[in-house]
């Protein structure tokens, strides 16, 4: 039996929300634009002061974050998982740096508004150098301990469904992006990289993605039938740091819903390939060993979840893989082979 199984998503608590950014901004003395050097979404930043305190503002809209369109969102997912409470799913370990949320922006208004505690100092720099170990280590054992304490939960209505996880980068999600003149560096990147890996790619591997690029049944079914927990979905180390209480900083829930756990393994493995201080190998294992740690028998589950989930990842971010280091494509599309009988 897990110690922290996850309450019903009827028994949290709900947040209270703003009804305008007025109302999010009541004794603001200072507000300027900022510059945030990990954002890829397109997502504008303002740093303000309230009561003498820093804080970042960041607005956001389905119109002005092409990520969202990529997910096939829609609903402002960060304003619903404050709204739910389950910003707070593992309050006690995870500083989501949040203090406050408005909603009712844009055009239609579905958009939102986030006050955060400006933390910058505290975030992992920007650059290809290892991370510390210890910091990777705590970083691991909080993806478990979340997964741990959500273990089972299937969802929520307003939050990112189950079957949309892999869809970004699809054929869809990039000929929408190029129908609107590519208004983001990265999927016109992307489209480029796509390009590259059906020349460069492995056959087996090569056409087993691009198949599940173009209709993803069989990977959603696949993974479908391996357990489930609440997913933050977005574990790069932009997001990521440690605060001076010692907790882990985990910014942008905008991917946030129910999914395996070990796509967030393979995100972070995928994104953060120069900054890991261990071998992807050693991270797996230790996300295992931190699940087990916490009371998640993995023995049933472990490896048919892994092997999908390292699938999805390269029909996620097989562009990118195939824009750098041909031994890097390699190990991904091995693992991707590997997965080929498990759908």
């Amino acid at each position: 039996m897990l110690e922290h199984m996850v309450q019903p998503i009827d028994d949290l608590t709900p947040l209270p929300v703003a009804g305008s950014l007025d109302e999010l901004l009541a004794g603001v003395t200072d507000r300027a634009p900022m510059l945030h050097s990990d954002s890829k979404s397109g997502v504008g930043f303002e740093r303000v002061v309230i009561d003498g305190r820093a804080h970042v503002l960041k607005q956001v809209h389905i119109d002005d974050d092409w990520t969202m369109r990529f997910f096939g969102e829609t609903t402002c997912i960060p304003l619903e998982v404050w709204r739910t409470g389950l910003v707070d799913v593992l309050p006690e370990r995870i500083d989501h740096t949040i203090v406050g949320v408005a909603a009712g922006l844009g055009r239609d208004g579905l958009g939102a508004a986030l006050l955060m505690r400006d933390v910058g100092a505290d975030l992992i720099p920007a650059g290809d150098h290892p991370v510390p170990l210890a910091q990777h280590h705590q970083l691991i054992d909080d993806m478990a301990a979340i997964a741990a304490r959500s273990w089972g939960w299937s969802g929520h209505p307003a939050l990112l469904p189950f079957a949309n996880r892999w869809l970004p980068f699809g054929e869809d999600a990039m000929a929408d992006e190029a129908a609107r003149g590519f208004p983001n560096e990265v999927p016109r990147i992307a489209t480029e990289g796509w390009r590259r890996f059906a020349d460069d790619a492995p056959r087996p591997a090569r056409d087993l993605v691009l198949d599940l690029r173009h209709d993803l049944a069989t990977l959603v079914d696949a993974l479908a039938t391996t357990p489930t927990s609440f997913l933050h979905g977005d574990w790069k180390m932009g997001n990521l740091g440690l605060g001076r209480d010692g907790r882990s900083i985990l910014l942008d829930w905008t991917y946030c819903g129910p999914g395996p756990v070990c796509h967030e393994l393979g995100w972070y493995l995928a994104l953060n390939r120069a900054r890991l201080p261990e071998t992807k190998e050693a991270t797996i294992d230790r996300l295992r060993a931190a699940l087990e740690r916490h009371g998640v028998d993995t023995e049933a589950w472990w490896d048919r979840q892994l092997a999908l989930s390292l699938l999805g990842t390269l029909v996620q971010f097989g562009w990118e893989k195939a824009l750098g280091d041909p031994a890097e494509l390699g190990w991904w599309c091995d693992r991707a082979t590997e997965a080929a009988t498990l759908l």
